[in-house]
C-alpha cells in the first residue's frame, strides 16, 4: 500500500487483517457493518459505468469552469495544516486532489466513492502520498468518530437513497470544530424534470438539507441556493 492508504487503515473501525488494494485503492464493500440502502435507478447505473464515469468527468469539469457556484468553499472549510479531510462521493478525485493541497505536505484528504470505475478514474489521475481513496458506502462509513477535520460532498447526496444516514455518518466522523459543505441540486426549475427521479436521483427542496444538518446537531448553518446549485454548511459541536 502506498502512504495515503497506509494512513487510512488507521483510522477504520475495522481494519482488514488482508486490504484488497489491487485496483489502487481499498476496497470495503461488504467488510463489516450491516445493509443499507442501494440506489438501483439508470441514473446510478450510468454514472457507475467506465462510459458513463467519464461522461461525468467531463460535465464537473465544464461546471467548474463556467459556474463558480460549483466550487468547493475550500477556504471556509479551514482545513488546518497537516488535517485530515474526507470527500464523500468524490467521483474522478480531482476535488480530493485540492482538498489535499489545503491540508498541506503532511496532510491527507481521502475520497470514497461507490462507484468502481469513478475510483478507478481517481487513482489514475489523483492518488498519491496524501491522497487516497476508498470503496464504501456514504451511508455507513468505514471511520471510527472524530478523525476527520472537514468534509465535503459535491452532486452525490441526490443519488444517496437515506440522505440523513449520511450526514449523520458525516457529523459522526467528524471532530469537534469540523466543518461540512454539501452541494446538491435543488427542487426549483429542475421540478419539471420527473422521469429524472424515475431513474433513481432526487431533488432536494429548499430547506431540506438545512433542517437534516441541524437535526443531526450541526450548527452556524447556512444555506446558499443559486439557481439549481444549492450549498449546505455546517459545524460541529
Amino acid at each position: 500500500m502506498d502512504t495515503a492508504l497506509r494512513r487510512a487503515t488507521d483510522l477504520l473501525i475495522d481494519p482488514p487483517a488482508e486490504p484488497d488494494v489491487s485496483k489502487g485503492y481499498l476496497d470495503l464493500v461488504g467488510h463489516g457493518g450491516g445493509a443499507v440502502p442501494k440506489n438501483t435507478g439508470f441514473i446510478q447505473k450510468a454514472w457507475a459505468s467506465p462510459r458513463g464515469s467519464k461522461l461525468y468527468d467531463r460535465a464537473q469539469l465544464l461546471n467548474r469552469r463556467l459556474i463558480a457556484s460549483t466550487r468547493p468553499p475550500i477556504e471556509w472549510l479551514r482545513i488546518p495544516p497537516g488535517g485530515t479531510v474526507l470527500d464523500v462521493g468524490c467521483g474522478p478525485g480531482n476535488i480530493t486532489a485540492q482538498l489535499a493541497r489545503a491540508a498541506g505536505l503532511d496532510g491527507l484528504a481521502l475520497g470514497i466513492d461507490i462507484s468502481e470505475s469513478m475510483l478507478a478514474r481517481a487513482v489514475a489521475a489523483e492518488a498519491g502520498r496524501q491522497v487516497g481513496f476508498l470503496r464504501a458506502d456514504a451511508q455507513q462509513l468505514p471511520f471510527r468518530d472524530q478523525v476527520f477535520d472537514a468534509a465535503t460532498s459535491l452532486a452525490v447526496f441526490q443519488l444517496i437513497p437515506d440522505p440523513v444516514a449520511a450526514v449523520s455518518e458525516i457529523v459522526r466522523v467528524l471532530k469537534p470544530g469540523g466543518r461540512v459543505a454539501i452541494m446538491v441540486p435543488t427542487a426549483g426549475p429542475a421540478k419539471s424534470l420527473k422521469f429524472l427521479a424515475r431513474g433513481g436521483a432526487r431533488w432536494f427542496d429548499d430547506d431540506e438539507l438545512g433542517d437534516i444538518f441541524e437535526n443531526v446537531g450541526l450548527v452556524g448553518v447556512r444555506v446558499r441556493t443559486q439557481g439549481f446549485i444549492q450549498w449546505v454548511r455546517g459545524t460541529k459541536l
